[in-house]
């Protein structure tokens, strides 16, 4: 404890031994008292505590209180736990800032010196880095490696969880006038069968003005009726469908949904928890405003240029939809390609891969108009 009264205050050392130690060393150093700004010059002196000698004051320090605290290169600067709370000793002299030391078995004991300090901040980056990696490799890599293992009954469930989030974001928007319902089961049934996938695919036309297509896990696709909209002719949304039917075939979107859901979702896969939390990430990031990655598009698209090709249908009509959309879109409504973006690579293509039309029309004159009629 610091003292300045020399009969009354706690710390203070009788005009004896700690005194003769004091002017026996004869070392100087800077103290605070932690009371005022002002600095004093001390004498110190080594005995059974730490002894500060200057003309008006007098203080002692136990060592086992005594701890080092940040301070300039070449400077020793201490504190004392029993002292006023900011009380400093600053020593510039090396042989006594080592004697001093030596005599403190805990001077290092819970302080941030310069080092421990360079530890909390290489370790905060260490695991600022561990995230990064985390979002951007772990998680992505993670979603390669579960997808094929996640079983088509857990896939199906997830897809029935997902239908639940459009129903909120639609409502009993189906549409399903009978004439364009069997125009579109026939696109539908025609388009699946080159593609190689059974005829557990479900498919629906949502009454929204939003021009948009998406698949979800377990072989659900829904088409928008603002595509259908701004189509032309039944090829265009063919190749549309074909696109999300490559999605379904290569299971996009369910990476896509155990990407997006990151960790928590991993944990709920894991433990058999998915229905819920992780069938919401999906519907909320992938169904409208998510994106694949460009591979993914890209895989996507070969797929729907292949079906296409099988069908002896062109495939240029296909790129022509998603670029008229993209030109007239005003970006006020999330598109088809605000989850499909469209580059400049892909459009030019499907125009590379187009050839003249082979096969029969996938839909009659009076189809095509029963399925633009279908949501009135």
């Amino acid at each position: 404890m610091d003292s300045t009264s020399p009969d009354s205050e706690p710390g203070r050392g009788a005009p004896g031994e700690q005194e003769r130690a004091a002017a026996q060393l004869g070392g100087s150093a800077t103290y605070f008292d932690g009371l005022s700004n002002r600095r004093q010059i001390v004498t110190i002196g080594f005995a059974n505590q730490l002894v500060m000698r200057s003309a008006d004051n007098f203080v002692s320090w136990p060592y086992e209180d005594i701890r080092r605290v940040d301070g300039p290169s070449g400077t020793l600067r201490v504190s004392c736990l029993s002292a006023s709370p900011l009380a400093r000793l600053e020593i510039r002299d090396p042989a006594v800032a080592a004697e001093l030391a030596a005599r403190c078995s805990d001077i290092d004991q819970n302080s941030l010196t310069r080092g421990a300090i360079a530890r909390i901040i290489g370790w905060s980056l260490a695991a600022a880095a561990s995230i990064v990696a985390i979002v951007l490799v772990v998680i992505p890599f993670a979603a390669d490696r579960l997808t094929p293992l996640v079983p088509p009954a857990m896939e199906r469930h997830l897809g029935e969880a997902a239908v639940v989030q459009i129903q909120t974001v639609f409502g009993d928007k189906v549409c399903g006038e009978t004439a364009g319902q069997t125009a579109f089961a026939k696109l539908v049934t025609a388009l699946r069968k080159p593609a190689g996938l059974d005829d557990s695919i479900a498919s629906q036309v949502v009454d929204t003005p939003i021009p948009n297509a998406f698949a979800l896990p377990g072989g659900r696709f829904f088409l928008l009726r603002g595509l259908l909209d701004k189509a032309d002719d039944p090829d265009e949304v063919a190749g549309i469908l074909a696109h999300e039917l490559g999605h379904l075939k290569h299971r996009d979107n369910l990476r896509q949904l155990i990407h997006n859901g990151g960790s928590s979702f991993l944990i709920g896969l894991l433990f058999g928890d998915v229905t819920g939390a992780g069938a919401a990430v999906f519907a909320s990031r992938t169904m409208i405003n998510a994106s694949y990655s460009r591979e993914a598009e890209e895989a996507a698209d070969s797929f729907a240029i292949d079906v296409m090709h099988k069908l002896g249908r062109p495939t240029r009509p296909m790129g022509e939809l998603m670029f008229r959309i993209t030109g007239k879109e005003d970006g006020k409504r999330p598109s088809l390609w605000a989850s499909h973006p469209l580059t400049e690579d892909r459009l030019a293509r499907m125009r590379a891969a187009d050839r003249p039309a082979s096969g029969p029309p996938l839909l009659s004159a009076d189809e095509w108009r029963a399925l633009k009629g279908i949501c009135h």
